[in-house]
């Protein structure tokens, strides 16, 4: 008896955990508070010991920016990451989590999609639509089809980095899947 209600009282976070990803993130508003690069922030909220929520953006997969001393920026990768900072740090978010994937990734980053308090706007969308992040099609959510239109649309309005990019800037994934092999 004494186990199951210390079963319970954890599953109701008395222990400091309060719940499943779904019940702690999804729908939830938080502030932004870093851009790590421009498909992964961090926002104010606890994530077991740590202070801060590390979210990568679900769908979308930005250029990659340079980590340590001997990486180099992809192409693009500083400007996905300079409008995350300048455009969406500091500013509220609201969560949401697909609702047919698992919350967290291999380095245990929340999975989600990120919308602007004050505008409505898709954040994941809104870097695909301004040339600054792909359409991630290695991976199967509820906004696929959408992300790859908005795509299709910033190749043809040449946004960002639509204007200039060459297929060996590309990522790997993405050459691969190009050239019609798996990713």
């Amino acid at each position: 008896m004494l186990l199951f209600g210390l079963s319970a009282a954890d599953r109701a976070g008395w222990f400091g955990d309060a719940g499943s990803d779904r019940d702690r993130y999804h729908g939830v508003e938080a502030t932004v508070t870093y851009a790590a690069d421009g498909d992964t922030i961090d926002v104010d909220i606890p994530d077991g010991k740590r202070s801060l929520t590390r979210v990568r953006l679900w769908g979308v997969d930005c250029p990659e920016t340079a980590h340590g001393p001997d990486d180099v920026d992809a192409y693009f990768g500083p400007e996905a990451k300079a409008y995350v900072g300048e455009h969406v740090v500091g500013r509220r978010v609201r969560l949401a989590l697909d609702p047919n994937r698992r919350p967290r990734d291999r380095y245990h980053r929340l999975l989600a999609y990120a919308y602007l308090v004050d505008g409505g706007a898709m954040l994941n969308e809104e870097l695909v639509l301004r040339g600054l992040a792909y359409a991630d099609r290695r991976f199967d959510h509820v906004f696929r089809h959408r992300f790859g239109e908005i795509e299709k649309r910033a190749m043809r309005e040449k946004a960002g980095l639509w204007k200039q990019v060459t297929a060996r800037q590309m990522p790997e994934w993405r050459q691969r899947m190009d050239a019609g092999r798996r990713p």
